[in-house]
């Protein structure tokens, strides 16, 4: 079965319509946090990644963890052959199953990065009960849903450490 496949013209428009709405999302560099999610949710802190406080080798390890504990965490919240988006912003956006082959792009991330480098990324589950929000400016990442906070805990990655928020 295919994995990351392109989402039409059309479910891309009508997902992000929906995060619009639904999320209250305004993107800014400047105004946070640009989104809205209902409880619960908990917005980590991950500057540590970005602010250049750590050497390239600490940095691969943060990430990798990262990428290998998401990755985790939507295996055991998704049913094989169960899809989710991988979203990113102003770019195409994809159905991915965890269980399939992640393709990396030069750069050795996945085609939408786990990590909020550099656009807003976003994975959510089909039904949008849960969901992982990268944003790149103002350096944080967003768990929401109890099913994903839940798991998120037991598989936790190094680098949400520093709640911002929580609700």
């Amino acid at each position: 079965m295919d994995n990351w496949i392109e989402l039409s013209k059309l479910e891309n428009k009508e997902v992000w319509d929906r995060i619009y709405e639904e999320f209250k999302f305004v993107p800014s560099i400047s105004h946070f946090p640009s989104f809205v999610v209902s409880s619960p949710f908990i917005t980590y802190d991950v500057s540590m990644l970005l602010n250049g406080s750590v050497d390239s080798q600490k940095y691969d390890e943060i990430y990798n963890d990262l990428e290998e504990k998401s990755l985790l965490v939507f295996q055991e919240l998704t049913r094989t052959n169960e899809y989710m988006y991988a979203l990113d912003w102003q770019h195409p956006g994809y159905w991915i199953d965890s269980r399939l082959e992640f393709p990396r792009d030069e750069f050795d991330e996945w085609t939408v990065p786990i990590f909020p480098n550099g656009d807003y990324y976003f994975f959510i589950n089909q039904n949008f009960e849960w969901g992982l929000l990268g944003h790149p400016w103002e350096q944080t990442i967003t768990i929401f849903g109890k099913e994903l906070i839940m798991s998120f805990k037991r598989h936790q990655p190094i680098i949400f450490q520093k709640i911002l928020r929580q609700g």
